[in-house]
């Protein structure tokens, strides 16, 4: 993807985050990786977004969405009045209920785009230090998050001036293993680790997201 479309498509997001009804509500908005390190063209778009976790249920609209679309949940994880503005995007996990995560993939982002969708209720910063600590115990390395990242949108603002040193490629970032290396992992371990999320990004095509809770 050509690095100036990138962000013009992270504007777009940032738009429909501002203007749409979601699935639940947006805090951050941040991108990280390739497009944050000032690369063109780049593989692949990664975006992350803190969402808040929808805490009153509305249980006569589960049931209600449950028979009509088959799908559990909605009106618990997942607002009623966006699945009756868009029923066409609500998604499900494999157990049938309702994802937050594959429904603002599906309402954010276009088929097979080559971006991928980080959703979780927790920061950036502290999503990406949980996601390390448990990778670095299991010997997952591909599951832990790229550290290099640059806020975009919080709480209705836009960092107009970071987005402005984004799209003149001003951030500076380590390397992958260096990143690693100043939040406590061994020089070796780092290189390990960088060159397993290299591989598995390798392996990614068209649209992807995760969700996590921390």
């Amino acid at each position: 993807m050509d690095r100036d479309a990138a962000l013009d498509r992270v504007a777009q997001l940032i738009e429909t985050v501002e203007s749409d009804t979601l699935p639940v509500p947006i805090r951050e908005v941040w991108v990280y990786g390739d497009v944050a390190l000032g690369l063109d063209p780049i593989d692949r778009l990664d975006v992350y977004v803190t969402k808040d976790i929808l805490l009153r249920g509305d249980g006569e609209a589960a049931e209600r969405f449950e028979r009509e679309l088959g799908v559990k949940g909605v009106g618990r994880s997942v607002r009623a009045e966006w699945a009756e503005q868009y029923p066409e995007y609500v998604r499900a996990n494999d157990n049938g209920h309702a994802a937050p995560e594959r429904c603002l993939a599906a309402h954010l982002l276009d088929e097979d785009e080559p971006i991928h969708l980080e959703v979780c209720n927790a920061s950036f910063d502290d999503n990406v230090t949980q996601r390390l600590k448990g990778a670095l115990t299991r010997d997952r390395y591909e599951q832990i998050l790229d550290p290099r990242g640059v806020q975009l949108w919080a709480d209705g603002q836009v960092a107009e001036e970071s987005f402005e040193k984004l799209r003149g490629g001003e951030l500076p970032f380590p390397t992958l293993s260096g990143a690693l290396e100043m939040l406590g992992v061994e020089e070796g371990e780092a290189s390990d680790a960088a060159d397993a999320m290299r591989a598995y990004r390798a392996e990614q095509t068209g649209t992807t997201v995760r969700g996590d809770v921390v």
